[in-house]
């Protein structure tokens, strides 16, 4: 593992030769990596009805927004009519800088295809940030 990350490494240094938007895009690029593993991880707090826990790590402005109470009702009322989840499947990931309603900052909006019991094609919507503490933690969460 160790030998495979140090090849990655001199393999970026080789291909962009000192280029700083080279590095840029590899530094986007392990960050998207990093905010779907948080999403995912996130997802499945939801998905087993942990939603106090979700709310425990997610991101600093969603704990401004509601309450732990409050998501735990709204995630409820949301997840609930659609029954089991019976899959979920990346779909995309943008990174982003700025998103409407939002501070500046680092994002990644991420898309699933899902399908749940009661709901066969839904879009699940997963928008983790770059938290204060330097942790990616989701700040939004949206059924489409």
């Amino acid at each position: 593992m160790l030998a495979r990350t140090v090849v990655s490494i001199l393999l970026v240094a080789a291909i962009c030769g000192g280029n700083p938007n080279c590095a840029r895009a590899e530094d986007r690029n392990a960050s998207v990596q990093q905010a779907i593993k948080a999403a995912d991880a996130w997802m499945k707090l939801v998905d087993d009805g942990k939603y106090r826990e979700s709310w425990a790590q997610a991101s600093s402005i969603f704990k401004e927004k509601i309450t732990a109470e409050g998501w735990e009702k709204m995630a409820r009322a949301a997840r609930a009519p659609l029954g089991e989840l019976l899959s979920r499947k990346f779909k995309l990931a943008a990174y982003a800088t700025t998103l409407p309603g939002a501070p500046p900052g680092q994002y990644v909006v991420i898309e699933y295809d899902a399908s749940y019991a009661n709901n066969k094609s839904v879009i699940d919507k997963v928008t983790p940030m770059l938290d204060d503490d330097g942790q990616w933690r989701v700040s939004g969460y949206w059924i489409q």
